[in-house]
């Protein structure tokens, strides 16, 4: 068959395929439909950036946070701000002392974690204990979005995946993750994205990350080995699993959590967990 013998696709890239042909008016189970002209046409017809709602493997479970998952905003290098965030949910940074917190207590609805008595006042908890235990649950999560196989989707867009509706799955990248335009999510309550990316993520300014169909912000993650940019009054819906720094930029705003394993850099942000 041309598709299995000519183009090597996975099962759920052929089956996009071969939705895209018959989207363009093209029967592809005839062997007259099914030469370059038409697949031409559906290559074309792909250019709408839209991925269709195709059936896929599904990704499994979600990424267990642990004590992690109690958390806002977690880092272990600090947290910086420009007055004034609104942060709705607990803060914490360990192993770095509580100087490095630069969030106000009126700022957070939630606790304010930290390791020494040099936190924020009146409000900081000097629990280095909890710190420790979600550091490292917040680790151990990351490993697990970066260790999961058999991607759903591999290399999707080039690593530009503004204007596309995504369906739930895995997806990965050997590079970066730019999302220009407005990139919707759709999905059930239960579906669970889980987004590997080897480079960096750079969300353009005045874009925004949106769910539909019941898609929940607590089953959606961005695991990222590089730095990760939320651009200027720009909206992002999920958990970010970063290896290094999260930096979110002037009016942006997060239903999720920004859990950092080096430095959380805040603008005037809205940062506010996911419902559970």
């Amino acid at each position: 068959m041309f598709l299995k013998k000519k183009l090597s696709l996975s099962a759920a890239a052929a089956a996009v395929l071969i939705m895209s042909l018959s989207a363009c008016g093209a029967d592809p189970t005839n062997p007259e439909t099914q030469g370059s002209a038409a697949l031409m046409n559906a290559l074309s017809h792909r250019q709408n950036r839209t991925l269709s709602a195709t059936p896929v493997e599904p990704v499994g479970a979600a990424v267990r946070l642990g004590t992690a998952g109690t958390f806002a905003i977690l880092s272990k290098t600090g947290i910086t701000d420009v007055y004034a965030s609104a942060i709705t949910g607990d803060v914490g940074t360990s192993p770095i002392t509580g100087a490095a917190l630069l969030l106000t207590c009126g700022e957070v609805t939630g606790n304010i974690y930290v390791v020494d008595a040099a936190g924020p006042l009146p409000c900081a908890i000097n629990d280095a204990t909890t710190l420790t235990a979600s550091i490292g649950d917040m680790e151990i999560a990351y490993l697990d979005a970066q260790g999961r196989v058999s991607p759903n989707f591999t290399e999707l867009g080039a690593g530009e995946i503004g204007g596309l509706t995504l369906v739930p799955g895995l997806y990965k990248w050997g590079t970066g993750l730019m999302i220009s335009t407005d990139v919707t999510l759709a999905g059930g309550p239960n579906d669970v994205w889980i987004f590997q990316v080897a480079g960096t993520m750079d969300q353009a300014s005045a874009t925004r990350v949106t769910l539909t169909g019941g898609a929940q912000a607590k089953n959606i993650f961005w695991q990222v080995a590089g730095a990760v940019t939320i651009g200027t009054t720009a909206h992002l819906e999920g958990v970010v699993l970063a290896k290094t720094l999260i930096a979110v930029n002037t009016g942006a705003s997060v239903n999720g959590r920004l859990l950092a394993q080096t430095a959380v850099t805040l603008q005037m942000n809205a940062v506010t967990q996911p419902a559970p």
